[in-house]
Order: structure tokens, then sequence, then C-alpha cells
């Protein structure tokens, strides 16, 4: 699973990395602590409307910020329930909350790791997982958009985007920290993945789900210090090895 990640760079280098046409408002910072129901930053791609100038548009790719929690369009809100910061691949395409995400509304999570508890005498452990090299992984997402009905027309709030990353069962050296992982892409993965002319379905999910095998054989990991088990402590020193 994955219930805290990090994010190191600048919009501007995930404007660079993810090939970025156009990014929305109040995108957050660098953080080496994000937990579920805080802003994160999702990289997706989107069909303009058609015009008689260009009946065919080309996709817009779109950086924005959303809530880590899925609120699906048909709840009554971000109340309703506990946040749906993941979602298991496995059949995600069949559960009411996820499906019109997995056909139209599919996204990008960037991170520059995740953080991941193991059992050992005493308790648990925190590690951080990443890739070597400062490489960024990349999360499969799904998102939505929720309207609040008791919101004006012209109210900034009246619309919430969220997101949501996909899980499946871990692999390589993974496998013996924990026993779900996050849906890795790789450069190719993610534009089918993004791909808004697509309708997406559990075979496609299953697909990448798959692929997510092959980054979990590069990824590295150690234990770290306790501290990132609150909200409330935040700074690149939390990623630091402990013995």
């Amino acid at each position: 699973m994955c219930g805290r990640f990090v994010l190191d760079r600048k919009t501007t280098d995930l404007v660079t990395l993810f090939d970025v046409d156009t990014f929305g408002d109040a995108l957050p910072g660098p953080s080496w602590n994000i937990a579920p129901t805080q802003v994160v930053s999702i990289v997706l791609d989107s069909l303009p409307k058609a015009t008689e100038a260009e009946p065919y548009p080309e996709p817009l790719r779109r950086l924005e910020a959303a809530r880590w929690g899925l609120v699906p369009g048909s709840s009554r809100g971000p109340a309703d329930g506990p946040p749906l910061f993941n979602a298991r691949s496995e059949g995600v395409a069949a559960r009411p909350a996820f499906a019109k995400a997995v056909a139209r509304r599919r996204a990008v999570v960037p991170a520059s790791g995740y953080y991941e508890w193991s059992v050992a005498e005493g308790g648990k452990v925190p590690h951080y997982v990443s890739l070597p090299g400062d490489e960024l992984l990349v999360f499969a997402g799904l998102y939505d958009w929720w309207r609040n009905p008791a919101a004006a027309s012209d109210a900034p709030g009246r619309w919430l985007l969220s997101t949501t990353i996909l899980t499946r069962q871990s692999s390589g050296p993974l496998a013996g920290l924990h026993d779900r992982m996050p849906v890795f892409l790789d450069a190719d993965m993610v534009e089918g993945w993004l791909d808004p002319q697509e309708e997406g379905d559990q075979e496609l999910v299953d697909e990448v789900a798959s692929a997510a095998a092959e980054v979990a054989e590069r990824v590295e990991f150690h234990a770290v210090g306790a501290e990132v088990g609150s909200v409330d402590n935040d700074g690149e020193q939390l990623v630091a090895a402990i013995a």
C-alpha cells in the first residue's frame, strides 16, 4: 500500500519532466511527509472541446493540485466515509466508487519515494522506498471531480479534484517488506495510461499492474526514524537511513 510519500521536486521541475502544457493554481511545494487528505500534484491528459477550426484537438497535458483521497462524484462529500487514498487494482473497474474514473479519469502521481512499515520485534519499523539515482517513481492513479451542492455556482471551492493511488500485490525486493505496493509506471506505460481517447477497463489496469513488477525490481529501501509517523514532521531528514 502507500500511506505516506515524498515529492521533493518543484512545480517547474514537474512541468519539464512530464512535458506539461498547463498547470493549475495552488500546487503544493516539496514535502517529505505527504499524508492522506493533503493536497498532492497529479498529472492528467484531457481533450479540449472540438471547434470548427480544430475538430480533432490534441490531448492537453495538465499538472493539477488534488486532494489525496478520492471523493467520487456521486458521493455526499469528503466526509462520506474514510478517505479512499489507495485502490486495489484487482477488480477496481467493477467497483462503483472507481468505475467511471478507470474509464475516463486516469492520472499519475509523481513521487520521489514513499514510506512503508514492516512488522518487527518491538513494533512497526518505517522504511523509505525509492529508485536509485534520484529517479522519480510514478504511481498509477485515478481522479474524480465532486461538486459541492451547497456552494454557489461561482464559488472557488464548488468543485473538488481528488485522487487515489492504485496498489497491487508486492513483488521483487518489496515482497519481503509489505504484501502490497503501489502500481508503478515506466515512461512507456505513462502515455497509454493517461490517453484520454482510450476508454479504460480492467484489462488496461491489469496490464499496467503487471508491468509494475519490472520497476519494482529496481527499488531500494532502508529503515528511517519513527518521526515520519507524525504528519507534523517534515523535511529531508525524514528519509535519512538509520542503523
